[in-house]
């Protein structure tokens, strides 16, 4: 380990209830998406998949604030991870949309089924390369579009699709699409701000308050399509900036 990089903190070994309580909380959420999209509530099941996102963001950060990190821990949380964010976006698209390809033949219904295990897949794999990766990736980027931020794509599109009227069978052919491709982005190389360096302290800058603001609004007037617009562009801007950051160095490299 080099001089420059920080030493992580020692993980304590044993169960800490808040940490691991709160992503209990996350993993219930993701098995109860699973559960209500097999009813037939979709926009429920999106919903509760955006809840498990939100203690998924709590659980690390109440373990670091109280001093309770552990092993334990760390692959408990990864796990969760997996059910909220791999098998429950999966199901609830497969249910959704995807089962209703087998209506125009078995061949269709093969694409349905393997295209939710292609994103479910790409969930694992993308959560394994990350616990490997932890401690020696720059913390400022994800390697790859992180898993709940995937999730957030798939259900922002399927709760926005179910609250407008537009039924899971009327877009079998686009939702398979969908599932590959944020499967496939989840397990690239493309670099994704991870905005961990974002001020989060006692003190912000006026200008982050005026963005919470402006934020906010258009959450609370129109949630599905503000989320789902919000994740697309964060979806687009990992395959922008890489190649972006590809075309200046060789600019540079022209130049000199």
């Amino acid at each position: 380990m080099s001089d420059s990089t920080p030493a992580s903190p020692p993980r304590h070994r044993g169960i800490y209830l808040l940490p691991n309580l709160i992503t209990t909380g996350a993993m219930f959420a993701g098995f109860y998406a699973i559960v209500t999209s097999i009813g037939g509530d979709f926009s429920s099941a999106a919903i509760a998949v955006f809840v498990a996102a939100l203690l998924d963001g709590m659980d690390g950060r109440v373990a670091r604030l109280t001093n309770t990190q552990s092993e334990f821990g760390v692959q408990y949380d990864s796990l969760s991870d997996l059910i909220s964010f791999g098998l429950a976006p999966s199901l609830v698209m497969y249910t959704w949309s995807l089962s209703t390809l087998k209506d125009y033949g078995p061949t269709w219904g093969k694409i349905g089924w393997a295209a939710a295990f292609i994103y479910a897949a790409c969930a694992a794999l993308r959560l394994a390369r990350f616990n490997t990766q932890v401690g020696v990736i720059d913390k400022r980027y994800f390697q790859g579009l992180a898993s709940p931020a995937g999730a957030a794509v798939c259900m922002s599109f399927v709760w926005s699709m179910d609250k407008f009227g537009w039924t899971g069978a009327e877009l079998c052919f686009v939702t398979p699409i969908i599932a590959v491709l944020v499967g496939l982005l989840m397990v690239s190389n493309f670099r994704y701000y991870s905005f961990k360096s974002l001020p989060m302290g006692d003190r912000v800058p006026f200008l982050w308050v005026l963005i919470g603001v402006l934020v906010l609004v258009p959450f609370f007037i129109d949630p599905p399509r503000v989320l789902f617009v919000v994740f697309t562009l964060y979806l687009l801007s990992g395959p922008a900036m890489t190649l972006w950051g590809r075309a200046t160095r060789r600019r540079r490299r022209g130049v000199a």
